[in-house]
């Protein structure tokens, strides 16, 4: 992994690390909280890798900006991202979060000024 591409990915970690329990953001929310809002797409790839971060980043709590589960296929079980989210009161619905406004986390306000 690139040296850049490594500093972004531990900067994704170190948003994905402050989403507090029960709440979910997507790849695009933390992708424009870095500036780069056109990299949503770099930020999956990121959370694809989370499990090599030193530190344990909740990946299970970002997901597509429609509230779908589409990263699923990266936890070893195809449910276990289903089942992670449940076990902190997310409901899940056909891959979907139920009232994903409500449970939605968005780091350009809950960070604004805290960094």
């Amino acid at each position: 992994m690139s040296e850049n591409k490594a500093d972004f990915f531990q900067r994704v970690w170190e948003v994905a690390s402050k989403i507090p329990r029960g709440r979910v953001t997507s790849y695009g929310a933390i992708a424009e909280y870095l500036g780069g809002k056109l990299s949503a797409r770099m930020v999956g790839w990121a959370m694809n890798k989370a499990g090599s971060s030193r530190k344990p980043v909740p990946a299970h709590r970002v997901v597509n900006r429609n509230g779908m589960l589409t990263g699923k296929h990266y936890f070893g079980s195809p449910r276990l991202m289903q089942q992670l989210l449940e076990n902190e009161g997310i409901e899940v619905m056909d891959d979907v979060i139920v009232n994903f406004h409500k449970k939605f986390w968005d780091p350009v306000k809950e960070l604004q000024g805290r960094e």
